[in-house]
């Protein structure tokens, strides 16, 4: 019997990750934390209010802060829980050497092991990016599942057209271009194989939602399109064995409430409100529920595939 489980994950990229990838500074002052501070209260109300528990991916460096800390442990406390999104959040993490990569997953581990008192079982490669070195450190560090493969053809597209876009204007992008053989990844959870895109017997894979017609199946494109996108491209992933929904804390922020007005003219989606991206999410779980989904941590759902004899 095929599964039918839907996953809501959210990565704790701050604000000043936003600002690198355009090529500016990092803001200053109560900006510099709307993620953690506006944006996952916003989050948290809504998902308490569905009552779903998510999978919260967080960077290991953020948990410097006290403020963060509490924060990470209040979502594992209520029931959510708190993946590995790497230490430093280095975007070009799988162009560093070996040793590099192993030691930012392990700090990053600890980190959130101190502010939980559980070692994360999953991981999130910054800007999605992995390779066959970076499966072998997530497989050395312990990791049962890994969810950072995301072989959309159009976001492929789109992501190198910004990056070009940003070269052109003089500004360096923090952020990298992954390979295109990224693309060729199964769109359904697998077991990973060298190369990783292929199948194999590795780590658990559980790839970013991608829809049958190569759309991007996220946070950004949901809050972009509004309601009536968010429910079009929602029905589009009904019948997956797992729909797996990866947002952005800043996928609900608010360019006037929470003062990013600076960013607003390099990112589209805060010309949207906050309580217009969360009617878009709401509308999102509408319909993957009344399709008879089950919402689950993406803990459970590895949890789930690992058990079945074929993965």
């Amino acid at each position: 019997m095929s599964l039918r489980l839907a996953s809501i994950s959210i990565d704790l990229d701050e604000v000043a990750r936003y600002a690198a990838i355009h090529g500016f500074g990092a803001p200053r002052g109560q900006r510099a934390h709307a993620v953690y501070d506006r944006c996952v209260p916003r989050l948290s109300a809504w998902l308490d209010d569905e009552s779903i528990r998510a999978t919260f991916f967080a960077i290991g460096e953020d948990l410097e802060r006290e403020e963060n800390r509490k924060t990470i442990s209040a979502l594992h406390r209520a029931g959510h829980e708190i993946g590995n999104h790497s230490y430093h959040h280095h975007y070009d993490l799988t162009r560093r050497a070996v040793a590099d990569i192993r030691d930012d997953i392990e700090r990053a581990a600890e980190a959130i092991a101190e502010a939980c008192g559980k070692r994360p079982i999953g991981f999130r490669a910054p800007g999605y990016t992995v390779s066959d070195p970076l499966f072998s450190a997530l497989e050395a560090s312990g990791v049962e599942y890994d969810s950072s493969v995301f072989p959309c053809p159009s976001y492929y597209a789109a992501k190198a057209a910004a990056l070009a876009a940003i070269k052109i204007r003089g500004r360096k992008s923090a952020s990298i271009l992954d390979s295109p053989a990224v693309l060729r990844a199964p769109r359904e959870p697998y077991r990973v194989g060298r190369p990783y895109w292929r199948t194999g017997d590795g780590l658990l894979e559980l790839p970013i939602g991608v829809t049958p017609l190569q759309l991007p199946y996220i946070g950004t494109s949901l809050v972009l399109g509004g309601e009536r996108i968010a429910e079009g491209l929602s029905k589009q992933m009904l019948g997956r064995e797992l729909i797996n929904l990866e947002l952005h804390g800043f996928d609900v922020a608010d360019a006037v409430e929470d003062g990013l007005e600076a960013l607003a003219p390099r990112r589209a989606d805060l010309k949207r409100t906050a309580a217009d991206k969360l009617r878009s999410l709401r509308t999102a779980v509408r319909v993957i529920r009344d399709a008879g989904y089950e919402l689950v941590t993406l803990e459970e759902a590895a949890s789930r595939f690992s058990s079945q004899p074929s993965r």
